[in-house]
Formats: C-alpha cells, structure tokens, sequence
C-alpha cells in the first residue's frame, strides 16, 4: 500500500512520480524575479543608508514634547 504524504497545513502531496519536472522557461522566470526581488531590496536598503538624515525626527520630538507639557 502507498503511504500518503501531507504538507504542514494537511494538503495532500502528490507522489513523486507524478511530479513534473520544471521547464527551462520556468526556471528562467524564478531566477529574473527573484533577481529583481533581491536588487529591488538592496536598491531600498542602499538608498536609506545615503539619504538617512538623522535630525528628520527632531520637529517631532518638540511637537511631543509641547504636548507632553500641555497635557501634563
């Protein structure tokens, strides 16, 4: 008797015979998008790194901190 096979959310899994193997296009198409995926990533990561200004957030601390008093 063949032994049934189930994923983590109680899928049932195809035999491994039956799996067809992936095509060359296929293939081509995971590897572009997760190349872009990955530069995309790095581009953001990158320009967060150049354009970080760390005093962005200082008109926000005494606004709070106006309102802290007000409040308060």
């Amino acid at each position: 008797m063949e032994r049934l096979r189930y994923e983590p959310f109680g899928e049932r899994l195809a035999p491994e015979g039956d799996a067809a193997t992936p095509s060359r296009a296929s293939k081509y198409l995971l590897w572009a998008g997760t190349s872009l995926f990955w530069s995309l990533v790095g581009g953001i990561v990158i320009a967060r790194a150049v354009f970080f200004e760390p005093g962005v957030f200082d008109d926000f601390s005494r606004v709070a901190a106006l309102v802290k008093a007000a409040i308060f």
